[in-house]
């Protein structure tokens, strides 16, 4: 039995079948909005990825990285300092420190200061691994004083032969570079040590200065 030849599908709004042409425009019309659809589809797509790919730019390229670390050569610098750079003590660095800065200054008091910051690992961050050491000529009392922001005195102990004075304020979460500090006097000159590194590593630091200062006056007696 021969089987019926389909009828033409019945369309809706026409209440009749599609002619050929009419068909034909239907399927370039659906062609097209299937186009334009995947157009726009792949525009969103682009760009997403650029916005990504400016994210990571502004996130790892533009954005400024932590600056490196500069060091110091403390020796370098005294040297450089002119006359007075004979009376500057440079202490021999243990392993593994490093310095950050090194300056000569005279205050108002006229009194000359040589500071040295030092790191007690290259890797340490500023505070709990600092040393401020500060050599100040022709010191008085007074000037230390100022200097310690009149701390009074936690108590004394003896490194490289020396009695330093020892100034404990660690328990102040608000005392800074002032958490600790060494103090003692070579002739004329006032040694000041200050920072919030471990008092073993004060210990270390004072003995070298000591040791630094002798060979380079030929004294080590007479504290004031």
């Amino acid at each position: 039995m021969a089987r019926r030849a389909a009828e033409p599908r019945i369309v809706a709004e026409l209440g009749r079948p599609e002619t050929p042409d009419e068909t034909a425009a239907r399927k370039a019309e659906n062609s097209r909005r299937h186009r334009a659809n995947q157009t726009l589809f792949n525009l969103v797509i682009a760009t997403l990825v650029s916005l990504a790919v400016v994210l990571v730019m502004v996130l790892v390229v533009v954005r400024p990285g932590e600056p490196e670390r500069e060091f110091v050569d403390p020796a370098a610098i005294a040297a450089q300092a002119g006359e007075i750079g004979s009376d500057l003590t440079v202490a021999e660095m243990p392993d593994g420190w490093a310095a950050n800065r090194a300056e000569v200054r005279t205050g108002r008091d006229g009194i000359t200061t040589w500071t040295i910051g030092y790191l007690t690992d290259e890797d340490a961050v500023l505070g709990d691994g600092y040393i401020g050491a500060t050599q100040a000529l022709d010191a008085n009392e007074t000037w230390v004083a100022v200097q310690l922001e009149l701390q009074p005195a936690t108590g004394v102990t003896t490194i490289g032969g020396r009695e330093w004075t020892v100034y404990d304020d660690r328990e102040d979460p608000d005392a800074g570079n002032l958490a600790y500090s060494l103090v003692t006097w070579v002739g004329p000159d006032a040694y000041v040590l200050s920072g919030r590194a471990d008092p073993e590593d004060f210990e270390q630091l004072a003995a070298a200065m000591l040791a630094a200062a002798t060979d380079r006056s030929g004294q080590g007696e007479g504290s004031e």
